[in-house]
């Protein structure tokens, strides 16, 4: 398994970590993946399956990088979240503590403010940001005191591109990994539907990987990206794994980069979308 530098931290994780949107299933597909390379693993308080987590953690404490998220924005909701993760983990510091998405109801400075402050306590390493856009990143960052940003977690894959745009080369001047979440769509039937040509196939023919193998590689072929597909698959985490320690050549990226389908969002679609969800933010807020 390669890794890659989280940030500029120091700390190396896996280019491949085990994702937990939308997870139901058990341990087993989880220590799986740990014994398979991926010591990094992704879940959320929202997700309701931290506990699932911890279980599967049992043994192998101190070497996974576990990382969750917040969705509460005021300082005590933030504070009494990322304790009570940490029950439901079972371990004694979160490795990434991520804000899942920003909200325009509550100040950026309040929130940061508490994340900076789980650090100071030991409680957390490293602070992330989920689903934030160029703007809304720099606006977190500049309400930080002591800490840099060292994530964003956002969608991409081969047929969603939207990052492409502003958020990936932001990051990759300023030293920020991105974790790519959705790295496979959802399902690999959204792909091969994307892909009139068989450019895949063809793909994974030459490099003698699978479909699901090759999308996942060019995601990681970019610098500075990670991926966290969710599988319920003993099966299908061996193989997400195993696509890692390889690489695509130039050649095989153009023809992947133009024989799929892919969503590259507008600024003025992303505005819109961000306009709305604040506007029902602050209305909820009232």
């Amino acid at each position: 398994m390669n890794h890659k530098e989280l940030g500029r931290t120091g700390v190396k994780i896996p280019e491949i970590g085990l994702g937990m949107w939308q997870y139901k299933g058990g341990v087993e597909v989880l220590r799986k993946g740990f014994e398979s390379g991926a010591l990094f693993i992704d879940t959320a308080e929202l997700y309701e399956n931290e506990e699932v987590a911890g279980r599967a953690l049992q043994g192998f404490k101190g070497r996974v990088f576990v990382a969750t998220k917040t969705h509460h924005w005021r300082h005590e909701g933030v504070m009494r979240c990322a304790e009570a993760s940490l029950r439901r983990l079972g371990i004694e510091t979160i490795d990434l503590y991520q804000l899942h998405w920003p909200n325009a109801a509550v100040p950026i400075a309040e929130t940061m403010a508490a994340m900076e402050e789980l650090v100071q306590q030991g409680k957390v390493r490293f602070i992330g940001l989920s689903n934030f856009t160029v703007k809304e990143f720099k606006e977190a960052q500049a309400s930080m005191r002591n800490c840099k940003i060292v994530a964003n977690q956002v969608r991409y894959s081969l047929v969603d591109r939207t990052i492409d745009g502003d958020v990936l080369p932001f990051c990759r001047q300023n030293s920020v990994t991105v974790i790519a979440y959705s790295p496979l769509a959802n399902s690999l039937q959204r792909l091969i539907d994307a892909d009139p040509n068989r450019v895949l196939d063809k793909v994974a023919k030459m490099t003698n990987k699978t479909k699901a193998q090759v999308a996942l590689n060019w995601c990681v072929s970019k610098p500075g990206v990670v991926a966290i597909p969710k599988t319920e698959s003993i099966q299908h985490v061996v193989e997400n794994c195993q696509s890692s320690d390889w690489q695509l050549t130039d050649e095989q990226i153009a023809m992947l980069n133009e024989g799929v389908r892919f969503r590259h969002r507008s600024r003025l679609e992303i505005a819109l979308r961000r306009c709305l969800r604040r506007t029902a933010q602050k209305i909820r807020r009232r």
